[in-house]
């Protein structure tokens, strides 16, 4: 039965898949409750001790649970730009893209379902995870001989590098079990030294304070003035500690056709766009995308961050529209901290003029602020 599992989810077009039993996952259990513990999960208040605790525990999340299917596919594509943008540019995390895997995944995963309880001519409860519900994916794949942990806290699957959607079906079904992978990142440290803001504290250990993913994506508030720079031009995640890992250079691209980047959304994301659409342009844009997880606010806070730190003074006049126009102060907070850090006489009148009309009191924090960089610099 579980080669005849295996064999349906390659046909459906997963690229990985192996096998573990439903038993506590220990290990990764123990390591979760010290991060929290730690305050390296602050910012996200659903990850508590509870939610860790069950994510290790496959028994608890379906009944008489005995085995857990893990999956992996890739979502590498090659995204390079037919027609190149002008003017300044963003990037988007490869993962986002394409299509919401949430969704994309379900429907296989559905499929995988119905195929086992076809097969095994028995009734079999089954339950999906895709990211977002308690088990931890990552370390079922690992036990089942999917992937090995990278000192980046993704698994790295060969052949697919870490660029994977992870997926898995916990089942009342009794499978023969896979073995781990023999495998580590050995004493490769490169993701620990390129990342810019030192989420990477250590070998495996993340500050998801620091991280670009969660300021960019799950942060709701205000991005903390010193990463600012740091952050480079990303407005939705981050790739930077799995572009320099040397498993994802020997990857080629495989992903589906949903995961293929829609136009326009890439290494090359023109910004001035994305600062200046309404909620109507950005709601038929990203439907169906996981970029709506940072919703249109986020989204644009993040657009201003990007265009502040390419120093580029085409930039300017769509930062003032956005200042003047736009209708979320934390955007407008942003917008006057991006064009402090360009600089410039015409970045400087528009501040003074907006300093005039402006009623936020945060915003008006930041144009102070803002000024007072120009006149240091």
């Amino acid at each position: 039965m579980a080669s005849r599992i295996k064999e349906r989810a390659l046909e459906l077009g997963f690229h990985a898949v192996g096998i573990t039993s439903a038993a506590r996952l220990a290990e990764t259990e123990e390591v979760t409750l010290e991060r929290v513990r730690q305050g390296l999960m602050e910012g996200l208040p659903w990850f508590t001790e509870e939610r860790a605790r069950l994510s290790c525990r496959p028994q608890e999340l379906l009944a008489d649970a005995k085995s857990v299917v893990a999956l992996a596919v890739s979502y590498l594509s090659d995204d390079t730009p037919v027609d190149p943008p002008t003017g300044p540019i963003g990037k988007i995390a490869r993962y986002a893209r394409g299509d919401d895997y949430h969704a994309v995944l379900k429907v296989r995963l559905k499929e995988l379902s119905d195929f086992i309880h076809k097969e095994s001519g028995a009734t079999v409860s089954s339950r999906p995870f895709i990211d977002s519900s308690p088990l931890s994916e990552r370390a079922a794949a690992r036990r089942a001989g999917v992937g090995w942990f990278g000192k980046n806290n993704n698994l790295i699957v060969p052949g697919i590098g870490s660029w994977a959607f992870l997926s898995a079906l916990i089942l009342d079904l009794e499978l023969e079990e896979d073995r781990p992978l023999l495998k580590s990142c050995g004493s490769c440290d490169l993701c620990i030294r390129a990342c810019p803001t030192g989420a990477l504290v250590d070998q495996y250990t993340l500050d998801n304070t620091k991280c670009i993913s969660f300021q960019t994506i799950e942060n709701r508030g205000e991005i903390p003035e010193d990463l600012r720079p740091e952050m480079g031009q990303w407005v939705f995640g981050c790739d930077i500690c799995q572009d320099v890992c040397p498993a994802n250079r020997k990857a080629l691209p495989q992903a589906w056709d949903d995961f293929k980047a829609r136009p326009g959304l890439g290494d090359s994301t023109p910004l001035a766009p994305l600062l200046q659409m309404d909620g109507i342009e950005y709601q038929t844009r990203f439907k169906g995308s996981a970029v709506k997880r940072a919703k249109r606010r986020g989204l644009q806070r993040n657009t201003a961050v990007a265009l502040g730190n390419t120093g580029d003074t085409e930039a300017v006049p769509g930062l003032q529209l956005a200042l003047e126009s736009n209708d979320a102060p934390l955007v407008r907070s942003h917008v006057a901290w991006a064009m402090g850090r360009i600089g410039g006489k015409t970045a400087r009148r528009f501040l003074e003029r907006a300093k005039a009309y402006e009623n936020d009191a945060g915003v008006l924090e930041s144009i102070e602020k803002a000024l007072e960089c120009l006149s240091r610099g």
